[in-house]
């Protein structure tokens, strides 16, 4: 068995609440910029571990032109992200077969400036599969596509203020590409893409839209050991979140269900 215990922490000054009613979509079931990094490279064939750390916080609301909202409030979310790949040494057409489990750890909460605590949760979120992961590796790119899905597993119950879960699945095709601007492979532009189709909430009935999530990053790999056992990266990142289709369902709002939600913040990032 192989581990390999990558800790990152992405700590993110603005994105996109929405306020509308609690039957709203804000986003997708994907985590923003996740992937940003590496996004076309698997690791060696055999059994990785990698813990992803993640710290959101927002308070403001803009609208689609921009504008800022009259929202007085804040939101943190903290995601302790638990991926399990397995590579195997066979090949198929030419590239590596993976599997990836992820088994997300989070806590949140919502407060008003005039109300105080509104809301929160933690626990066990939604938990992702890929049971299909195809990876290519040439001398100056790595590619992937995949396919994976994503169970409700996290807490949910309609109109409770501590949900840690969307309340239905997922199901979601991917592709990820990493070029290498240099010949030793420091120097990394990554792309990432994914679109997910949604399935029905539980006990609302509610069918969100369809999103399509766009990671992307620019990279410098700084070697901290001689024996490249230890390795920095830093670079930038950035990340966009559309929903495609409309939301629908019973009760829902027609401005709701035609108002898609675009979510997208640049950052800086590093990772050990």
């Amino acid at each position: 068995m192989r581990n390999n215990l990558t800790f990152a922490l992405i700590m993110v000054a603005a994105l996109l609440f929405i306020a509308t009613p609690a039957r709203a979509q804000v986003r997708g079931q994907y985590t923003p910029g996740m992937t940003a990094t590496n996004s076309g490279t698997l690791p060696d064939p055999g059994l990785t571990y990698q813990n992803l750390f993640q710290l959101y916080s927002f308070n403001q609301a803009k609208g689609p032109n921009g504008e800022r909202l009259p929202v007085n409030g804040s939101i943190l979310v903290i995601a302790d992200q638990n991926i399990f790949l397995w590579v195997s040494k066979k090949k198929i057409l030419g590239a590596n077969i993976g599997l990836v489990a992820d088994l997300p750890i989070t806590n949140k909460s919502l407060t008003s400036a005039t109300l105080g605590a509104l809301g929160g949760g933690s626990g066990l979120a939604d938990s992702y599969y890929q049971p299909f992961t195809l990876g290519w590796h040439e001398k100056r790119a790595n590619y992937t596509v995949a396919y994976g899905f994503t169970a409700p597993t996290g807490r949910f119950n309609a109109g409770a203020s501590n949900n840690v879960g969307s309340g239905y699945w997922g199901n979601d095709l991917s592709a990820g590409e990493t070029f290498y601007l240099t010949k030793n492979k420091g120097t990394a532009v990554s792309v990432y893409e994914m679109y997910e189709f949604h399935g029905t909430q539980k006990t609302t009935q509610i069918h969100p839209g369809q999103t399509f999530d766009l990671d992307y990053s620019l990279t410098q790999v700084l070697p901290l050991q001689k024996n490249m056992h230890t390795l920095l990266q830093l670079g930038l990142i950035g990340y966009e979140q559309l929903q495609t289709t409309d939301k629908s369902g019973p009760g829902i709002n027609p401005t709701v269900a035609q108002t898609h939600i675009i979510e997208s913040t640049h950052l800086a990032s590093d990772r050990t």
